[in-house]
């Protein structure tokens, strides 16, 4: 059914609408294939020049419509990112993985994809970047706001690592190795489906730890003359039975607490 002419004012409502029916149109299909500009106009109930109106070309529907899940990927950081600051980088490692494999068809579209070639000819103002990201390492020209606001969560969670000490370096670079391991991982999930993967939140803590711990690394190893494969790993060992022991007594001490110091019966 063809709704009736928009009137004065109402543009906004209107880009909504359209907004609205190319979301149920991705929902439905799972593929950005299906999002016409023909088909959302048909499921909006509009002619397609008027999605003209308020959309250059399919491409900038899509990236309007995919961002509108943007803003819980940084609901979910902002809920992660409390208490103890490494043990929230792994809480926000986490959620952002689940958040990709919850949203493929937008993850895909926003960071799987190059950015359109004409990009260059966007005004300014549309690919300006959070304060965070405008000093990238080596220097980087305005980048999409998807890819800008991931690295802005990253950044502020390294920040409060950084200053604990348990992370050293440049929060920027550490923040982009951080996002690499991450989407490394999730890339490989949504492009590869077939492949026989392992239980996948287990894959994900794993890409967790080595991402986490191999950064709280970088910094305290030396560059050159690695230790022999022998001997780092009896260093590791060493390592190893410290952090467990510390854990374990962790674990006594919250227990003892519970229990008002009396013993737990066997």
């Amino acid at each position: 059914m063809t709704r009736t002419r928009a009137r004065r004012g109402e543009g906004a409502l209107l880009r909504e609408d359209i907004l609205r029916a190319a979301e149920d149109l991705l929902a439905e299909s799972g593929t950005e294939e299906a999002l016409t500009l023909r088909a959302v106009a048909a499921r909006a109930g509009i002619s397609t020049p008027s999605v003209y109106l308020h959309f250059a070309d399919k491409e900038a529907l899509l990236e309007a419509v995919c961002l509108r899940v943007w803003d819980e990927l940084g609901r979910l950081f902002r809920e992660n990112d409390h208490g103890d600051p490494f043990r929230a980088l792994g809480r926000c490692g986490r959620a952002y993985a689940r958040f990709a494999l919850a949203h493929p068809v937008q993850y895909r579209v926003l960071l799987m994809k190059p950015p359109p070639s004409d990009r260059a000819a966007v005004p300014e103002s549309a690919t300006a970047v959070p304060e965070t990201t405008t000093a990238l390492p080596g220097g980087a020209a305005a980048v999409p706001e998807a890819a800008a606001a991931c690295f802005g969560h990253m950044v502020a969670v390294v920040e409060r690592c950084v200053e604990s000490g348990v992370l050293r370096g440049d929060p920027r670079r550490l923040a982009l190795t951080l996002w690499s391991s991450m989407h490394g991982c999730v890339a490989l999930l949504l492009a590869q489906p077939g492949f026989p993967w392992p239980d996948v939140d287990e894959l994900i803590d794993q890409a967790v730890i080595v991402a986490g711990f191999g950064s709280t690394m970088l910094s305290r190893v030396p560059q050159t003359g690695i230790p022999a494969s022998d001997e780092l790993a009896g260093d590791l060992d060493e390592l190893a039975e410290r952090l467990s022991r510390r854990r374990s007594e962790e674990e006594g001490r919250s227990r003892r607490s519970r229990t008002g110091g009396r013993s737990l019966p066997r």
